[in-house]
């Protein structure tokens, strides 16, 4: 398998997830031979990760003048159905590269995604005790227009770094809904109304962690995590790429 991962790179080599250039499978650094690189490293330094004080609801940063609250401007304001979320990156500085992900087709960046949540998120996503990893479904003519719903490719990434099982087919997305950008909080919440439902009729999950590419409202991560609170979910968390700043 490894061989046949080598030869597939020096055919198809990657592409940097953030300035889109090639990447070399081999480098030699002081006479060390790195394999598999999977973003430059002169492009690794301007990839802002979530550190410091973070709301406790979301997981939006906080600011400095708010860093000994517990919750962001927007939690007290909104009840959420979700316990906590989590991201990884600062929304600024990995826009762009989420952008070729979603419709640009650049799939492969997932595995440098599924990476950098080991490596910054891993230790606190297995202390939950998660069964499942639920991707945010897509409706499904949308999909088959785009080919892919990047929301699955980033699951099947952070599965397999963290070891626990992705299940693509228990909730289904039922409604095309309009483009969420285009609206206010509250315009999401009343289009995403009924969008969901569950699709199998005995979901034995206590811990599920849904995965999506961006947090904005948390409306998408609601609507979901309302359909398991009815099906007997305990404990609902979330897990996006990337996450703005308290509006």
């Amino acid at each position: 398998m490894e061989v046949m991962d080598e030869a597939l790179r020096l055919i198809y080599p990657r592409h940097c997830p953030v300035c889109d250039g090639l990447l070399p499978w081999v480098e030699i650094e002081n006479g060390i031979i790195n394999k598999g690189r999977l973003i430059h490293r002169s492009c690794s330094v301007k990839v802002r990760y979530i550190r410091g004080a973070t709301c406790m609801k979301c997981g939006k940063p906080l600011a400095i003048s708010d860093k000994e609250k517990e919750y962001c401007a927007d939690c007290i304001r909104v009840h959420h159905v979700f316990d906590r979320g989590f991201s990884v990156f600062d929304y600024r500085s990995i826009s762009g590269s989420i952008y070729k992900f979603k419709y640009m087709g650049r799939q492969e960046y997932a595995m440098f995604y599924g990476v950098a949540v080991k490596r910054h998120l891993g230790k606190e996503l297995m202390k939950l005790g998660i069964d499942a990893i639920i991707p945010v479904p897509m409706y499904k003519n949308k999909q088959r227009l785009r080919g892919y719903n990047q929301a699955d490719l980033l699951a099947d990434a952070v599965g397999r770094e963290c070891n626990i099982p992705v299940y693509k087919n228990v909730i289904k997305r039922n409604k095309n809904t309009l483009p969420m950008k285009e609206l206010d909080a509250r315009g999401r919440r009343i289009n995403l109304k009924k969008a969901f439902n569950i699709a199998q009729n005995d979901v034995k999950f206590k811990c599920i962690l849904i995965i999506d590419d961006i947090y904005t409202t948390g409306s998408t991560i609601d609507e979901i995590a309302h359909e398991f609170r009815i099906a007997g979910v305990d404990r609902i968390y979330f897990l996006t790429l990337a996450i703005g700043q308290t509006t």
